[in-house]
């Protein structure tokens, strides 16, 4: 199978891509590459350096299916330009739809986020319940959503709807609640609590790529699933890294994001799929990758110029 995957050079696709191509398939990955390139050469993989929104039709020769990364990925960076957030989570998505319509691919999967439920006091927050995004990052994901939903008639439609991802992954992100947490916890023995009571759910990088993989090899299923398997108090969190450093010191600051929500993920279940990892094995592996050195940087890459920066502190 040929897989189109936009953001394949991110957090996720650095980690999917790889299982991909384990599995076989030949892969396309689209990613700007702002935050560098860290795949493997590959006799199955093409790798293309350019912004998804500059995708052509020639590009979706012969795919199969399109998993669909690529977004301004979380709060912070969506607010530093609303008209560019809207503009490549929107409109570059419509597109890259129009596109598939007209090469007649037979399955798209897009990587929504639980954070369009926005503030829920439910205990269970299913697929079923109310969409209350509260920035532009879940608002541009809600109507992604909506994009996508609209295309359906023209091809398979999966959304994922994962909670906070945690984990290891070659494309590191620090800006996630467990990652973020236990870096600071290993390089400054302080442990930075934003809130503390904000319920969050979770899901292990690991599981989120089988959860690709599941849905991937699912050929008729569809509709929206939510992937999240752990709710836990931002304070919990904190809890559970302090017991691998006692020394620690836990540092609560004010919180500038009130999302909130217990994600109920029911539905992947009933269908098949089990989570294999949770966020202690990925507090575990992160301190193993941190201390083999297997968290590095790279001068072309924004993100890892930024770890420098924070390394070197």
């Amino acid at each position: 199978m040929k897989i189109l995957v936009t953001g394949g050079c991110g957090y996720i696709g650095s980690a999917l891509i790889p299982a991909l191509l384990n599995e076989g398939h030949k892969v396309l990955s689209i990613d700007n590459q702002l935050f560098g390139n860290l795949l493997s050469k590959h006799k199955n993989l093409e790798n293309r350096k350019i912004n998804f929104g500059e995708i052509k039709q020639k590009y979706l020769k012969n795919v199969d299916t399109v998993i669909h990364l690529a977004s301004i990925s979380n709060d912070p960076s969506a607010l530093i330009d609303s008209k560019i957030t809207w503009e490549t989570n929107v409109l570059f998505t419509l597109k890259l739809l129009n596109l598939c319509k007209k090469n007649k691919i037979k399955k798209f999967i897009f990587a929504s986020s639980g954070s369009v439920y926005g503030v829920s006091k439910k205990k269970k927050v299913s697929e079923t319940s109310n969409l209350v995004p509260i920035s532009d990052y879940n608002k541009t994901k809600m109507i992604g959503e909506k994009l996508v939903q609209s295309y359906q008639k023209y091809f398979n439609t999966v959304i994922l709807r994962p909670g906070t991802v945690c984990g290891y992954s070659k494309s590191l992100r620090l800006d996630l609640t467990v990652n973020a947490m236990t870096f600071f916890a290993l390089k400054k023995k302080v442990i930075k609590v934003n809130g503390g009571k904000q319920i969050r759910p979770h899901v292990h990088i690991s599981d989120m790529v089988r959860a690709y993989l599941f849905f991937l090899n699912k050929k008729n299923i569809k509709g929206i699933y939510n992937i999240g398997f752990e709710n836990h108090s931002i304070i919990n969190i904190a809890k559970m890294i302090k017991k691998s450093f006692p020394d620690a010191l836990v540092k609560k600051n004010k919180s500038i994001d009130p999302r909130s929500y217990r994600l109920y993920s029911g539905k992947i279940l009933k269908i098949g799929f089990k989570p294999k990892k949770n966020i202690q094995i990925a507090i575990n592996e992160f301190i193993e990758h941190y201390k083999n050195k297997k968290i590095f940087y790279s001068s072309k890459s924004f993100r890892a110029n930024y770890l420098k920066k924070i390394i070197s502190r």
